[in-house]
C-alpha cells in the first residue's frame, strides 16, 4: 500500500448492494460481521486488493499467522466502483458474501499503480464514523499536499509514482491518474540523470535518511532545475512499506542568477576575458595539478604608452584600444593558454604547461604584433608592451610569488627600454627591493621636508659675471644620507610622484628667486621639467601659482626641457613652451646632442637657450671629431638665434675652446659645484670681492 498522505477528491459512489445487486441479507448482526472478519483474518481490518484483469476482491491478513488470502467475487458494477478510485485515498461501501453469509464492507484505499487498487477493509458498522473522520483528516492533508507551492512527488523504492500533486501536474502537463505506478525517472529525466538517480535511490532507501538533491526535470517549459528535499515515510495502510516524499522547488532562475553573478565576478566587463579573480584561481589550480617536473608559465604584460593615448584621445577611444589589443594578444597564444586582464593596461597569460622556450616564443610573437599599429576609425595608434616571464616552481612555488616574479621581470623589461621581454632572475629582486624602498621613503621625504635644492652657477663666458643658476634637487635621507637625483628621478617619473616633486621644485625655486631679488641679486634660476610632467596639462598653471605664491614679478624662473619632451608630442610641447614664455620664463633645451631632434624640428621650436651636453665637452681635448661636432652644434644654434650654454666645463682648456667658438654661457666644476643657497650666497660674495680686488 501507499502512504497515507492523500487528498480527498471526487470518487465514483454507488448505493450499497448485494453480490447480485440485491439488498444484503441480515442473517448476521453487526457484531457478527466484525467477528467473522477477525476469525478469518486475525484482524477486523484486513488488507484488500483488486487487479485490472480480475473482478475478484482479495482479502489478506496483516500477518502470516492466519489462513491465506480469500477471494470474494464482485459483480462488474462493484468492481467498477473500486476502479473509479484514483491515487488519492478514498472509500467505497460494498455488500458482499463471505462464506455464504452477507457482509457489508467499508473499503478505504486508492489506485496504487496502473493495474492495481488496494487498501484496508472493515465491517461497515464498525468503521463508518472512523471512515468519516479519516476522510475529513485526509481531505485536509490532501489539500495541503495538492495546493502547496512546491512540486510533491511520492515514489516507492523502485521509483514508481504514488502521488503527483497539482503543481507537478501544471509544470509537466500530465495528470496524476495517468502516471500512477509509472517510473518517475523514465518520465521526467534524461537517461543520464535517471540512471544516476536510480542508482543513488536504493542506497537512500536502505539508510532512510533525509537528504537534498538537485535534479533536472522535463517540463512544459523545457528542462528545469529543481532542488528536492526528500524524506522517507512508512505506509499507513496496512502493508509495512517505505515511501519517498520528494518536495521540489524550481531553482532554475536562481542558479542562472548565481551563474551570472559568478561570471560578473570573474569576467572583465570591457574585454570579456577572465579578470584578476578568475586568473588567480586558474593559476592556483594549475600549480596544484602540476605533476612533478612540470612547469606552469606566466607572462605579465603592461602596455607602454596607454596612459598617453587614453589622456589624448579619451577613455572611449582607450577602451576600444584595450579591446583590440586583447584580441590581438589572444591571436598570438598557443592552444591551451589563457589570457586575462588584470585591469587598466595590464594582462596576464597563463601557459599551464609551457616550456621556457615556448614562453619566450609567445612573448616574442606578442611583441612583433604590437609593432603593427591599431586602426581605430581614422586614427592609427602604436602601442608596444613590456613582458615579464616567470615559471613555477623555478621562480615561485605558489600563486603570489609566481605572479610577483613575473611582475618584477615586466618592470625590469620596462626599465631597460620597453617593448621587450625579460625572464625573471633572482637578481631582479634587488631592483624590486630598491623600488619598494623608494616608494615608501621618497613619499615620506616629500612630506617631511627631506628634499632641498642645490644651485650651480651659470656664468657669462666673456665677462665672468654670474648670470644665473641651475636648481638641482637633492634628497637628504636620514637612512642613506644625501641621494643624487639620478637615483630617484626615474622612479618618481614611473610612480607618478614626479608631479608632486616638480611642484615642490617650482615653489621652492620661486621663493628663492624672490628672496635673492629682495637681497639685491640679479639672478635667474633654471629648473628641470621632465617629459612626464608635461603630460599633465596643468603644469603651466602650477608654475604660475608658484610664482604668484612667491610674489615673484617679473618672472626670474626658467625652464629646462630635454629633447625627449619634443619628440614624444611636438605640438603639445610647442604649445606649453609658448605659455611658459608668455609668463616670462626662458626655455632651455637641455642635453642637446644626445637626443634625436632634427634641424627642421629645432627651427619650429620657440627656444631661448641650447645647452651642450657635458659628454661632448669632455671629449674635445682628445677627439677632433668631438670638436667638429661641438663647432657644428654651436653654429646651428647661433644661426637659429639661440644662445648656447656649455655645461660640464672642468678645465681652462675647455673654457678656452668654448670662448673661441663664441659660446655665451658656461657652467661646470671649474667654477663651482652645486651647493645649498646659503653656501652659494657666500661663494657669490667671495667671488665679487675677488673681482673687485682684481
Amino acid at each position: 500500500m501507499g502512504p497515507s498522505l492523500s487528498m480527498m477528491k471526487t470518487v465514483c459512489r454507488y448505493p450499497p448492494s448485494g453480490p447480485n445487486g440485491t439488498p444484503p441479507g441480515d442473517s448476521m448482526n453487526d457484531d457478527q460481521h466484525e467477528q467473522v472478519l477477525f476469525a478469518q483474518f486475525g484482524t477486523s481490518s484486513p488488507c484488500w486488493r483488486l487487479s485490472s484483469d480480475s473482478n475478484a476482491l482479495e482479502l489478506t491478513p496483516v500477518t502470516g499467522d492466519v489462513p491465506a488470502t480469500v477471494a470474494i467475487p464482485l459483480n462488474p458494477q462493484q468492481a467498477s466502483q473500486i476502479r473509479c478510485l484514483t491515487g488519492i485515498t478514498s472509500h467505497v461501501v460494498l455488500d458482499v458474501r463471505l462464506f455464504g453469509e452477507p457482509l457489508r464492507l467499508h473499503l478505504v484505499g486508492r489506485k496504487i499503480n496502473s493495474i492495481s487498487w488496494a487498501g484496508t477493509a472493515s465491517a461497515y458498522d464498525d468503521t463508518e464514523s472512523v471512515a468519516r473522520d479519516l476522510m475529513h483528516g485526509l481531505s485536509f492533508a490532501e489539500q495541503v499536499v495538492s495546493e502547496v507551492n512546491s512540486v510533491v512527488v511520492i515514489v516507492d523504492r523502485h521509483g514508481r509514482i504514488q502521488r503527483f500533486n497539482r503543481l507537478a501536474e501544471e509544470l509537466t502537463g500530465v495528470k496524476e491518474e495517468n502516471i500512477i505506478g509509472r517510473n518517475v525517472w523514465a518520465l521526467f529525466m534524461s537517461s543520464e540523470d535517471g540512471a544516476a538517480s536510480s542508482q543513488n535511490i536504493a542506497g537512500f532507501f536502505n539508510r532512510g535518511v533525509s537528504y537534498e538533491v538537485e535534479r533536472r526535470v522535463k517540463t512544459l517549459h523545457g528542462e528545469r532545475l529543481f532542488l528536492f528535499r526528500n524524506k522517507f515515510v512508512q505506509s499507513g495502510s496496512g502493508i509495512d512499506e517505505q515511501y519517498l516524499i520528494c518536495s521540489g522547488t524550481d531553482i532554475t532562475e536562481e542558479r542562472l542568477a548565481q551563474e551570472r553573478l559568478r561570471q560578473l565576478a570573474n569576467t572583465d566587463s570591457l574585454t570579456g576575458l577572465p579578470n584578476r579573480n578568475a586568473i588567480q584561481d586558474y593559476i592556483r589550480t594549475a600549480i596544484e595539478e602540476a605533476a612533478p617536473g612540470e612547469s606552469v608559465g606566466v607572462l605579465f604584460l603592461d602596455l607602454d604608452n596607454f596612459k598617453k593615448v587614453n589622456d589624448h584621445y579619451g577613455h572611449v577611444f582607450g577602451d576600444r584600444l584595450i579591446r583590440d589589443v586583447s584580441a590581438a594578444i589572444g591571436m598570438c597564444l598557443n592552444e591551451g593558454d589563457t589570457l586575462a586582464r588584470l585591469g587598466g593596461d595590464e594582462f596576464i597569460v597563463l601557459a599551464a604547461k609551457g616550456t621556457a622556450h615556448e614562453l619566450e616564443a609567445t612573448a616574442q610573437r606578442i611583441l612583433e604584433r604590437m609593432r603593427t599599429p591599431f586602426s581605430l576609425g581614422l586614427v592609427e595608434v602604436y602601442t608596444g608592451c613590456s613582458i615579464g616571464i616567470a615559471r613555477y616552481p623555478e621562480h615561485g612555488d605558489n600563486l603570489e610569488s609566481l605572479i610577483r616574479s613575473a611582475d618584477t621581470a615586466m618592470y625590469v623589461a620596462k626599465d631597460e627600454g620597453k617593448r621587450t621581454h625579460r625572464v625573471f632572475s633572482p637578481e631582479m629582486n634587488r631592483k624590486v627591493a630598491e623600488y619598494m624602498w623608494l616608494d615608501t621613503n621618497l613619499r615620506r621625504g616629500l612630506d617631511e621636508g627631506q628634499l632641498t635644492l642645490h644651485y650651480q652657477p651659470k656664468l657669462v663666458l666673456s665677462t665672468g659675471v654670474v648670470q644665473g643658476v641651475e636648481a638641482l634637487v637633492r634628497w637628504n635621507s636620514p637612512e642613506r644620507g644625501q641621494i643624487m637625483p639620478a637615483e630617484f628621478i626615474r622612479y618618481a617619473e614611473e610612480s607618478g610622484l614626479i608631479g608632486v616633486l616638480g611642484r615642490w621644485v617650482m615653489e621652492t625655486a620661486a621663493k628663492q628667486a624672490a628672496k635673492w631679488k629682495a637681497d639685491g641679486y640679479n639672478l635667474r634660476i633654471a629648473i628641470n621639467v621632465s617629459a612626464r610632467q608635461l603630460v599633465d596639462t596643468a603644469v603651466v598653471r602650477h608654475f604660475t601659482e608658484a610664482l604668484a605664491a612667491a610674489n615673484l614679478e617679473p618672472c626670474l624662473v626658467d625652464v629646462e626641457l630635454t629633447e625627449s619632451c619634443l619628440i614624444e608630442d611636438e605640438a603639445a610641447a610647442i604649445d606649453l613652451i609658448k605659455h611658459f614664455r608668455q609668463i616670462g620664463a626662458q626655455v632651455h633645451l637641455d642635453d642637446f646632442g644626445t637626443g634625436y631632434s632634427s634641424l627642421s624640428q629645432l627651427g619650429r621650436i620657440p627656444l631661448d637657450v641650447i645647452k651642450l651636453d657635458r659628454s661632448f665637452v669632455r671629449s674635445i681635448n682628445a677627439d677632433t671629431k668631438a670638436q667638429a661636432l661641438v663647432r657644428s652644434m654651436v653654429v646651428v644654434a647661433q644661426e637659429l638665434g639661440f644662445k648656447v650654454v656649455a655645461e660640464g666645463i672642468e678645465t681652462e682648456s675647455e673654457e678656452a675652446f668654448m670662448k673661441g667658438l663664441g659660446v655665451e654661457y658656461v657652467q661646470g666644476y671649474l667654477y663651482a659645484h652645486p651647493m645649498p643657497a646659503a653656501d652659494f650666497e657666500r661663494w657669490l660674495q667671495d667671488r665679487q670681492k675677488l673681482r673687485l680686488i682684481a
